[in-house]
């Protein structure tokens, strides 16, 4: 599935959950709770958690639920939080109609035509 897609998808499955009832959404605020989602990211690193996907496969080959095994191996961590920032990123562009996988394709051909680390120090 391409990203536009599936942020058309993420952004109706939110819409189902009530994310967008009542009022207009403002860009900016929905932007800062992508900020938030990474600084949770951030703060799981700092605490070292780390998904284990090996846990959770072992969790439901032994029959538990879907988030029991979840919550006690992925949830809040790192690559949760990431997740998170994704799927906040990708409901934006769903909410605003963004074709974002021509806009990522065309991003990265530009950045092909840069030169090392597109002339910055880092």
């Amino acid at each position: 599935m391409d990203l536009t897609t599936f942020s058309k998808e993420i952004h109706e499955g939110n819409k189902r959950k009530g994310f967008y009832d009542g009022e207009e959404k403002q860009l900016g605020t929905m932007l800062m709770l992508v900020v938030s989602e990474l600084g949770e990211a951030l703060e799981a690193d700092r605490h070292s958690l780390k998904a284990d996907l090996n846990y959770y496969d072992g969790l439901m080959n032994a029959s538990y639920d879907f988030q029991t095994s979840f919550k006690q191996s992925i949830k809040d961590t790192v690559e949760d939080e990431i997740a998170d920032s994704i799927i906040r990123l990708l409901d934006i562009c769903g909410y605003y109609n963004i074709d974002i996988q021509t806009h990522v394709e065309l991003k990265l051909k530009y950045n092909k035509t840069r030169g090392q680390r597109h002339g910055k120090k880092y």
